[in-house]
């Protein structure tokens, strides 16, 4: 399924706890591929409305919503993604640029001029909601990520460990800000991403 010539793509996502990845991790292992074959630190900064328009959407729980951000790895700027993540209902799609660490600077500072010399379509979609919305960064997301893939069913399955978060923190080069545990108790997120009904879905619901 398309919107926007951009693919649709189904996401459950479940907390669980340390014990139960575990588990599962020993029943993926022989069955699905390790992405990288190492997991990897994510650093997300997630950008806002004046008025947190994004944040009042998700706690409203509204059907159709996109949240924009900037994405690192493991503290590195050699690889740096813009991206929008769009939620129509149960389904999601993600588009996803890489920019140069002197264009996420001015971003992070609130400075979107730098984008009108781009093409890319979600830069211009980036310009105009910093002009015209007042986008801006709010807030850090760090996890640690391990994520397995089966292509043959097009299936992603990830675990993300170690959630902290830092609000109002934006210096998101930076490995030292400080940043916070997201849950009291020792939590992790399962995601699984699909295209379509695949035969490991089930196992992992049940």
């Amino acid at each position: 399924m398309m919107i926007r010539n951009i693919p649709l793509r189904h996401e459950l996502k479940y907390l669980i706890t340390p014990a139960e990845l575990t588990v599962l991790r020993n029943t993926l292992a022989p069955l699905m591929q390790l992405d990288q074959g190492h997991e990897y630190l994510i650093r997300s900064l997630y950008f806002d409305t004046i008025n947190d328009d994004a944040l009042e959407e998700k706690i409203a729980g509204v059907g159709n919503r996109k949240k924009y951000r900037i994405r690192i790895y493991n503290f590195s700027d050699r690889v740096i993604k813009l991206e929008c993540k769009s939620k129509y209902g149960d389904l999601i799609s993600k588009q996803s640029v890489s920019i140069p660490r002197e264009l996420a600077d001015q971003l992070i500072a609130g400075d979107p001029e730098g984008l009108q010399r781009m093409r890319h379509p979600l830069l211009h979609d980036v310009y105009r909601e910093m002009k015209t919305r007042l986008l801006r960064p709010v807030v850090i997301v760090d996890y640690v990520r391990e994520a397995y893939i089966h292509p043959a069913e097009e299936v992603r399955i990830t675990f993300d460990k170690q959630i902290r978060t830092g609000l109002y923190q934006t210096d998101m080069f930076n490995p030292n800000i400080p940043t916070y545990p997201v849950f009291d108790d020792p939590v992790e997120v399962l995601e699984v991403k699909y295209d379509e009904q695949v035969h490991l879905v089930p196992a992992i619901r049940e």
